[in-house]
């Protein structure tokens, strides 16, 4: 295992907990990121406070990956939040649950993380190469039949089963450079956040070797509404509201199976529509409801304290000498940009008619029409299939090939689930890659 030469492409939370991994077993490792330095979206994640992960109970903490929680599980329940919370410690950085049950850094910065973090993997003999942009592999080595699920091999099909090393592309400010490694662990990030390294170009060299991948698409982003001229809000609703807060709403919408999904919480009005912690915990059925029907309807209830037919009968009232606005408020308690967001949205009839205008305030129509770019996302949906890994994270189409982190095809909802994915998964791809190599022949 000592002369075991590992490339490690990604120096995000996946890479790095591979790499620490690979490094107790003995393995010669090297981190290669395309910036020029590692770590940089994780920086960036906790400029505002970083989540490292949830204190919900494990049953509930799997639930938020959806249709992803099978596979994702077993990698998770073996690096629980608890865990991840205990590694923390061990590098000198406690934690505290927050009142939401989000768990942070007492100090809320990822810096001091990262930096205790770097020092153990450079003591522990890890080598990074950054400004280094994989391109994929360069002649015969990215080749190598199909595996099964990853049992040591036998002396009779040994050399058969084994592939040679991989030798690998990366571009570099000197040109073009091949690097020769016995396993490789790849842990590029998903599409997002093009400008700190997770741009998606990964796809096409993966593709290109028979590796199945999906789509690379928005997840936790906002969206574009249909406004009542057209696309996007009127400019006289932007002068006055773009950027507020739409503070304790509750909102629903249905997706393409006919399931509804609902959440309370808060989202902020945008330049071209809708974004926020609510509106991101619905992305994945908006975004799916965008794709099978061209558009989605996200309905807001600006009072979910009150019941309609409070509503009705309280705006039904006499308004005597108010204006329509303090009647609104003092009957309702709709002001500022809710009450601009009824008027963009409902007719000056429905603001008339006390019954139409509560069923507006309980049930308010957004029209969809597009998430906002990818680049824009705070993660992405989509990438290489588990159906094309074995249980360990090991590309069947690439023997000696694992993939960790967000270049998996999962999503989840923020909260710091995707970092504890990132973690579990980077965990998992470092041990199994140096399980696969302590087998060979």
């Amino acid at each position: 295992m000592q002369h075991a030469r590992v490339a490690v492409v990604g120096g995000g939370p996946a890479g790095l907990m591979a790499a620490g991994a690979l490094a107790e077993r003995g393995c010669t490792v090297t981190v290669y990121d395309a910036m020029p330095s590692v770590g940089r979206k994780f920086l960036l994640a906790g400029r505002g406070g970083l989540n490292l992960t949830h204190s919900e109970p494990l049953a509930d903490f799997l639930g938020r990956y959806g249709d992803r929680r099978d596979p994702l599980a077993p990698l998770v329940e073996a690096f629980p939040p608890q865990a991840l919370r205990e590694w923390a410690h061990g590098l000198g950085v406690e934690t505290f649950v927050g009142s939401s049950g989000r768990v942070f850094p007492n100090e809320m910065k990822a810096a001091p993380l990262l930096r205790a973090w770097l020092a153990r993997l450079r003591a522990a003999g890890v080598r990074f190469a950054v400004r280094h942009r994989w391109l994929g592999w360069a002649g015969e080595a990215a080749q190598g039949g199909p595996v099964e699920d990853h049992p040591a091999p036998d002396a009779a099909n040994a050399d058969e089963r084994q592939p040679r090393p991989q030798r690998l592309r990366f571009a570099t400010r000197e040109g073009e450079q091949h690097v020769e490694a016995d396993a490789l662990v790849l842990a590029l990030g998903g599409g997002s956040w093009a400008k700190l390294g997770s741009d998606g170009a990964w796809v096409a060299p993966l593709r290109a070797a028979g590796v199945e991948v999906a789509d690379l698409l928005p997840a936790n982003c906002g969206f574009d509404v249909a406004g009542p001229a057209g696309t996007g809000w009127s400019a006289h609703f932007l002068e006055r509201f773009r950027g507020q807060p739409l503070k304790s709403v509750a909102a629903r919408c249905t997706d393409p199976t006919g399931r509804i999904h609902a959440r309370a919480g808060e989202c902020l009005i945008s330049a071209t529509g809708i974004e926020g912690g609510l509106v991101y915990a619905l992305s994945a059925p908006l975004r799916d409801t965008l794709l099978a029907r061209g558009e989605a309807i996200l309905e807001l209830d600006l009072a979910p304290g009150r019941s309609l037919e409070r509503l009705a009968a309280e705006l039904a009232r006499p308004r005597g000498s108010r204006s329509f606005a303090s009647h609104l408020h003092s009957q309702a308690g709709i002001k500022g940009v809710k009450a601009g967001l009824l008027r963009e949205c409902v007719d000056k009839a429905g603001l008339d008619d006390p019954a139409r205008l509560a069923a507006a305030i309980k049930a308010l129509p957004l029209r969809l029409l597009a998430t906002r770019p990818l680049d824009e996302a705070i993660s992405s949906a989509g990438g290489v299939r588990f159906e094309a890994l074995d249980a360990h994270l090991m590309l069947r189409a690439r023997p000696g090939v694992f993939v960790a982190g967000e270049m998996l095809d999962w999503e989840a909802p923020t909260g710091g689930y995707l970092l504890t994915a990132c973690f579990a998964t980077g965990l998992a791809a470092g041990t199994a890659a140096a399980d696969w190599l302590s087998h060979r022949p």
